[in-house]
């Protein structure tokens, strides 16, 4: 089994290394993490609920509602280094709800926009759980009825949110990044299918859709990220013997990206060397 303390501590090592160094003469901490981490879409989860139909100014509308992320709740993250805990602070939301910010609705952080808080059917607030929000979406809509209805079957059962870190703080050790403010304007809240923090029940960590994003990523890997995707594929029966796909192409591609994996291990072996 993965140990993940172990990890996380050897990342804030080379992490730490790697500020000392930084010729940009930053104070200590004061650099935001980098990769997935940094900025857009580090995934929160929280309950999420939809009533069937709800009555507004005369309208039929389902109204979808929960918290679009937890604070002071710890949760691991990945930057390009490796593993490290995240804390989002209570009262990071205050500032960029003051200010009215433009926020969409919408699945996946990729589908069509179903609520804004431009035409007042998307409500934002944040309290002592985290950032809460309140959707008002079409009933006629098929993208609508289709999200009602995975949430009623609890196929959907989490959500997230899309936001640039305005600042934050590393730990002294570089273990921990706490963010201390965020700014919410053109970003979005809305359902997801999976989600990176255990503290709620609802979450994106969209892994088929970045799935090419993985492969093109191998060569690219650090040492820490390297061993552990090594340790992870080396445990899967169905890589060491694949099923026969109905034509050759997919057995071309699963050769490709082995032969892929191969090329990078070697890689990192000789450097180490």
């Amino acid at each position: 089994m993965t140990d993940h303390a172990a990890l996380r501590a050897a990342a804030a090592e080379a992490r730490a290394a790697e500020a000392r160094a930084d010729p940009r003469g930053l104070p200590r901490g004061e650099a935001m993490p980098c990769g997935l981490a940094r900025r857009k879409r580090p995934p929160f989860s929280s309950e999420l609920r939809a009533q069937r139909l709800v009555k507004r100014d005369g309208q039929d509308w389902h109204l979808v509602e929960g918290y679009a992320s937890v604070v002071e709740r710890a949760y691991e993250m990945w930057d390009w280094i490796g593993p490290y805990m995240e804390i989002v602070s209570a009262g990071a939301f205050d500032v960029t709800l003051k200010a009215d910010p433009d926020v969409i609705f919408r699945f996946g952080h990729g589908g069509t926009t179903m609520a804004r808080t431009t035409n007042g059917r998307l409500e934002l607030w944040a309290d002592e759980t985290g950032l809460g929000d309140r959707a008002w979406l079409n009933p006629a809509r098929d993208d609508v009825k289709q999200l009602v209805t995975a949430i009623g079957d609890r196929d959907v059962t989490e959500q997230s949110f899309m936001f640039s870190i305005v600042s934050g703080q590393w730990s002294p050790d570089y273990a921990e990044y706490r963010i201390n403010e965020v700014d919410l304007d053109r970003g979005d809240v809305g359902p997801v299918t999976y989600g990176a923090n255990p503290n709620t029940t609802v979450a994106t960590r969209q892994a088929v859709e970045q799935s090419g994003d993985v492969l093109a990523a191998l060569p690219y890997l650090p040492l820490l990220a390297a061993r552990e995707a090594a340790s992870i594929l080396a445990h899967r029966t169905d890589l060491a013997q694949p099923a026969p796909p109905a034509d050759r192409t997919g057995t071309r591609e699963l050769a490709r990206v082995g032969r892929s994996l191969e090329l990078v291990l070697a890689e990192l072996a000789l450097d180490e060397d």
